[in-house]
């Protein structure tokens, strides 16, 4: 069984590609049971840039087929912010309770509480050359105050309008097929059919 390393330690990524793969009939994990896998500095200043560091770097030194994946929420009235540094927004890495207390500062009355979360994910040989680029979003907008509990990072302020209802909210089995993540992988399993799941 070929083996297909995402190249994160966040299990809920790992949870949602296994969801979403898992029928490919692939070894899906995630960096674990990799613990001298190489830090990758997320240094470019686009999704694309930073997912596809991690696949070139990550796939080479794992001898694996990879995929490095970044994601963000965007909101257009804060000129893009959070952007690539949506993990880290209020200063420190992964403090979800931060970056929103932060997001709904910034979001000042009368500015546009539209917003969209993006998903690249860059799949690489094991190589680490790069054989397929996709991205995913999802539109929503920022509600004022925290709704739901489930998911994770901006998952509580961010309401889909059509369902009426945050991501922190909806079921994860509704998130799983509409979400940005859910997208851009749907498009990377056709590369997935060509390349590795052979």
């Amino acid at each position: 069984m070929t083996r297909l390393v995402l190249g994160s330690r966040n299990k809920k990524k790992l949870r949602e590609m296994i969801d979403l793969l898992g029928e490919l009939g692939l070894d899906l994990t995630d960096l674990s049971p990799y613990p001298h896998a190489p830090e990758v500095d997320e240094t470019a200043d686009t999704f694309l840039g930073n997912a596809t560091l991690k696949a070139v770097t990550l796939a080479p030194a794992l001898g694996e087929w990879t995929i490095g994946e970044d994601s963000g929420l965007v909101v257009p009235a804060l000129g893009g912010a959070p952007g690539i540094y949506s993990a880290r927004y209020a200063g420190t890495h992964g403090d979800d309770a931060a970056n929103n207390a932060k997001l709904l500062l910034e979001l000042k009355p009368g500015l546009d509480r539209a917003a969209y979360y993006v998903s690249t994910a860059v799949l690489a040989d094991p190589t680490g050359k790069v054989v397929a680029s996709v991205e995913g979003r999802c539109h929503g907008v920022i509600v004022h105050e925290y709704r739901g509990t489930g998911g994770f990072g901006y998952d509580p302020l961010f309401l889909l309008p059509e369902h009426g209802q945050t991501f922190g909210e909806l079921p994860p089995e509704v998130k799983q097929r509409i979400s940005h993540r859910a997208n851009a992988f749907r498009d990377l399993r056709t590369h997935l059919i060509t390349y590795v799941a052979r």
